[in-house]
Order: structure tokens, then sequence, then C-alpha cells
């Protein structure tokens, strides 16, 4: 069975799409028709980030939030800020 291809939104491309909504409702859904495995991969990467920049317990609702905001922020914004006080490693 051939891969799954999407749009992807991130990278402007003609790639393999995710197997499965990542999320449930309507924002998981979005991201499956329009997100590829590699964008995908890229954000899980940078919400590793964000999770050690704000100190996120994972285990908390809030943790919850911050991942579907940053999601759509990343996916679906053009105005998507890094948190606040973030310094790149050189």
């Amino acid at each position: 069975m051939p891969e799954r291809m999407v749009k992807c939104i991130k990278l402007k491309i003609e790639a393999p799409g995710l197997d499965s909504p990542p999320l449930p409702g309507e924002l998981g859904q979005r991201i499956y028709e329009n997100v590829s495995k590699e964008a995908w991969k890229e954000f899980i990467e940078h919400f590793k980030m964000v999770i050690n920049e704000y100190r996120l317990d994972l285990t908390s609702p809030l943790a919850d939030q911050v991942f579907e905001q940053k999601a759509e922020e990343f996916f679906f914004s053009d105005e998507y800020r890094m948190p606040e006080g973030y310094i790149p490693e050189k």
C-alpha cells in the first residue's frame, strides 16, 4: 500500500503524511490532512525545547493546552513566537 501524501503546509512540499491524526478533535484532523511526517518530527523536537523553557510538567493539563497552542501556532500561524527569554544555542 503506497504512503499517503500531503501538501505540507509547513515545508511547502508534497511529502508522506502522518499515519493517523496526532491529536483528538479538529486540530488533530487539520494536522493529519496538512502536515507531513517530517514537519511533525520537527515540531516534536521543537516542543522539547518549549517543555524545557517553560519547565512544563507533562502530567498537567496545562502541558496539553500549551502543546495544542504551540502546534496550532507552529503549523497554522504566520506569527509563531519562541518562548519569552529563549536564547538559541550557538
